[in-house]
């Protein structure tokens, strides 16, 4: 497939960055948003794109559709919605949801596009605003893999560790798991903090000498200093882990897979958004671990 443009619907704190990346990897974009002042400023900075009147109007345009959007019915509603994506899209071309939804939702989408000659590839990504914004993203890709090797070169311009995780809806499961370990590592690393310093220790220094070692992880290395600094800025709000964490329990339920600590962090995310911290990054998880209203 020779890409000669690509769509890009969906300009929030992820798609922005990385709908800029592939316009510095040279990709003409065709830009789509639900505030559509948000398509207007990309255009207007960005030279060579171009702002698109509906998800149709990007299909029409595009060979290759990229979706980023909040949740499992946003992606519904811009593929096959009123003015959505199906409407105007061309045999061949691809559709690459890199939103993170159900992976239900994800197959019966692409089984819909196939039935017009079209493929989807759920590709969701990992690394939050820092990677979306570095190009250095995780992208867990699922579809078939002839059409994953053919927008390879897109997910280039993005990230660093591009997977080919299964067929439709793998790459889904692939970020659900992704998610618990993120949500649980995020637990872990509040936990050791609060402990640090009700036993006068300097956080700082306990994340210093632990990160390097078998306790490291991303989140005592990033968030952790964020947490002692009382930065709640979000790079990823507790309102979008919460969505995330809901759909592994559908799906853990639904597979009969115990995920005992999910839920009880998934509890904490809920004790935090009662709090008014919905909107806060994750790492305000730790208000609720050290129970300060």
């Amino acid at each position: 497939m020779k890409i000669e443009r690509v769509g890009f619907i969906g300009l929030g704190i992820m798609g922005l960055p990385m709908a800029k990346n592939l316009a510095k990897a040279g990709f003409e974009l065709v830009v789509w948003n639900r505030t559509i002042e948000k398509a207007r400023k990309f255009a207007a900075d960005v030279p060579g794109s171009t702002v698109a009147g509906s998800p149709s109007d990007v299909a029409e345009q595009a060979s290759v559709i990229i979706t980023i959007v909040t949740d499992s019915p946003d992606v519904a509603d811009v593929v096959t919605g009123e003015k959505g994506v199906m409407s105007g899209i061309r045999a061949g071309s691809v559709v690459i949801d890199m939103s993170t939804i159900s992976p239900a939702v994800d197959r019966e989408l692409n089984a819909q596009l196939e039935e017009k000659g079209c493929s989807l590839v759920d590709a969701p990504v990992s690394g939050g605003d820092i990677g979306a914004k570095a190009g250095t993203l995780a992208i867990m890709a699922g579809g078939r893999k002839s059409v994953f090797e053919e927008v390879l070169p897109v997910f280039e311009a993005m990230g660093k560790t591009i997977t080919y995780c299964g067929p439709a809806g793998s790459g889904q499961l692939v970020k659900q798991c992704n998610q618990i370990l993120v949500s649980v590592n995020l637990y872990a690393a509040c936990e050791a903090i609060s402990f640090a310093d009700n036993n006068g220790l300097d956080p700082d220094v306990m994340i210093s000498a632990i990160s390097g070692g078998a306790a490291g992880s991303w989140q005592l290395s990033n968030l952790g200093p964020k947490i002692i600094r009382g930065d709640y800025e979000p790079g990823f709000m507790i309102d979008l882990i919460q969505k995330d964490l809901k759909l592994v329990l559908e799906t853990a339920n639904a597979s009969s897979s115990p995920v005992p600590a999910v839920s009880m962090v998934h509890q904490l995310f809920n004790y935090s958004q009662g709090k008014g911290l919905g909107e806060k990054g994750t790492q305000a998880l730790f208000e609720a671990i050290v129970g300060r209203d």
